[in-house]
């Protein structure tokens, strides 16, 4: 399951981030009228088919995996997390049915109505990815349930969906989809001959607007800022573990590499840094 989750995971972030270039493109070419939008805009609608058909079937072997791998897990979380599941159910086929209309109505249907399709493709990536994403941050802080005498009571699917966990993983793994999609299909495109022309324009437009991917990295360093804080506060042992300490301390070195043995409770080989080293 380790190895699905491996590879869905890169499709799952370009079906969140690439319609997003493929809609400005051709929002762009709506406005200008310039011919490379619209290739661009073609060119990425094609790319999003093609990853996105691969994602559903990837994902459809993680629903099964979770059903038979963890048939106890989800005997008794089931009625807990099941609506996020069921969402994200409603969002992918958004997603997917949108996707069709875009890509065979470029000639049947007008333009704003075929831009507008786009649109909803990426609400519809975007609201998917949310959806799991709570249901995963929901297992590292679970809320929304009592347990009486052995049984899940009062169980409350929204405060579940809702739990502690969710706004800093939500956040930061959205933007990180969008940053992740954006530098490979940039560096994808630096090597693509054809394509030079066509981003030589286009990055010059992007850039005068700062819209290029490395726009987002500040808000990617406030949210793993933001994780890192809530980590910390809802399960200090894990964040312990993260960065290979054994004992708990105030102002814990920054550690770099390592080999952690638990005979001696010590991480060999590591290299620490100590913050005020870094600021001396």
């Amino acid at each position: 399951m380790g190895m699905s989750l491996a590879f869905h995971i890169v499709f799952a972030a370009i079906g969140i981030s690439l319609p997003v270039l493929m809609v400005i493109s051709e929002a762009l070419y709506l406005r200008t009228g310039r011919p490379v939008f619209l290739e661009l805009a073609k060119r990425w609608s094609r790319g999003a088919a093609i990853l996105f058909a691969v994602g559903a079937v990837s994902g459809t072997v993680l629903s099964f995996e979770l059903g038979l791998l963890w048939p106890g897990f989800h005997g008794k979380s089931g009625a807990i997390i099941g609506m996020p599941f069921s969402l994200e159910g409603f969002a992918f086929f958004m997603e997917a049915i949108f996707l069709g209309l875009y890509l065979m109505g470029w000639k049947r249907l007008s333009p704003l109505v075929h831009w507008f399709c786009g649109v909803l493709v990426i609400l519809g990536g975007v609201a998917s990815g949310i959806f799991v994403v709570t249901a995963n941050a929901w297992m590292n802080t679970p809320a929304g349930f009592k347990i009486v005498d052995g049984k899940i009571t009062d169980i409350d699917p929204i405060a579940a969906m809702l739990n502690p966990a969710a706004a800093h993983e939500v956040l930061h793994m959205t933007l990180a989809a969008f940053i992740a999609t954006g530098f490979a299909v940039a560096a994808i495109l630096r090597f693509s001959f054809y394509a030079i022309a066509e981003m030589l324009f286009i990055a010059t437009h992007w850039a005068s607007r700062s819209r290029s991917p490395a726009s987002v990295l500040p808000c990617k360093l406030i949210s793993g800022d933001f994780s890192a804080r809530s980590v910390a506060r809802l399960q200090p042992a894990k964040l312990a573990a993260m960065e290979a300490l054994y004992q708990t301390q105030t102002g814990a070195p920054w550690r770099l590499g390592g080999i952690p043995d638990d005979q001696s409770r010590t991480t060999r080989y590591a290299l620490d840094i100590r913050a005020a080293s870094v600021f001396w």
